[in-house]
């Protein structure tokens, strides 16, 4: 497997902006791909309400599935052209109200292996473009490398 920071296919990002773009759930949340470079990916909403729990800050849940995404495409960029990825296993910790407006979720591999890797993520909040960014909360994932299952990445 390459190391964290060599991709083993050179069309990586259009492979990654690919298989995101497939996702209904990231549609759904209005969760945007912003930044894809090998071994990490950036992803970017806006603060909804229609995904707030009862205090007005995002749901916890959200946030999860903002990160889990995130990191798994990170992991996802270093996969050979024809790999899919599946979160096997992540742990968060919510260290602040996700209040907004400005949300942006990073992943980045920690280690890639030819089947299993680690991603850690991080969410991020800002008040106005621009503006000093709060962290909100960590993720620590694992993901695996699915080849020859019949699952398009």
């Amino acid at each position: 497997m390459p190391s964290p920071n060599q991709p083993a296919d050179a069309d990586f990002e259009a492979r990654v902006r690919d298989s995101f773009a497939r996702q209904p759930a990231m549609a759904t949340l209005g969760v945007a791909m912003a930044e894809v470079t090998p071994g990490r990916v950036v992803l970017a909403m806006t603060h909804r309400a229609d995904l707030t729990q009862q205090h007005g800050f995002l749901h916890a849940g959200i946030v999860a599935t903002a990160l889990d995404s995130a990191c798994g495409y990170a992991a996802f960029s270093l996969m050979p052209p024809e790999a899919a990825v599946l979160t096997i296993e992540f742990k968060i910790n919510l260290l602040a109200p996700a209040r907004g407006p400005l949300l942006r979720f990073e992943g980045r591999v920690t280690k890639a292996g030819r089947t299993i890797s680690v991603a850690d993520g991080q969410a991020w909040q800002r008040a106005t473009a621009g503006g000093d960014e709060t962290l909100v909360a960590t993720l620590t994932a694992t993901v695996m490398t699915v080849l020859g299952r019949g699952i398009a990445g």
